[in-house]
């Protein structure tokens, strides 16, 4: 579906924000504070937003993503197939 990108794409954009966020971490309190404090801290503030960001976007799921129905227990997902099916039917 356009703009649901794959799960494996998803998770690519975690570890880069994450990534980015360590690096901003090293880089404030290594390099960046010897000529700014303040900029140092800002750098810490944008990296303190970044896992939640990043967490939304590694969790986000595509509408076609069957992952919050799928229990288990082959009875109730055949169930659930089953409901989902007629609910297509009665859609066009």
């Amino acid at each position: 579906m356009p703009g649901w990108p794959p799960p494996r794409r998803r998770h690519r954009w975690y570890f880069v924000m994450m990534g980015v966020c360590l690096t901003l971490f090293v880089l404030a309190w290594s390099v960046v504070r010897m000529w700014s404090v303040t900029a140092a801290v800002v750098m810490c503030v944008i990296a303190m937003v970044i896992p939640p960001v990043a967490a939304i976007v590694a969790n986000r799921r595509g509408p076609y993503e069957r992952w919050w129905d799928e229990s288990g227990d082959p009875e109730s997902d055949r169930w659930w197939r089953e409901l989902d099916d007629r609910d297509d039917h009665h859609s066009h």
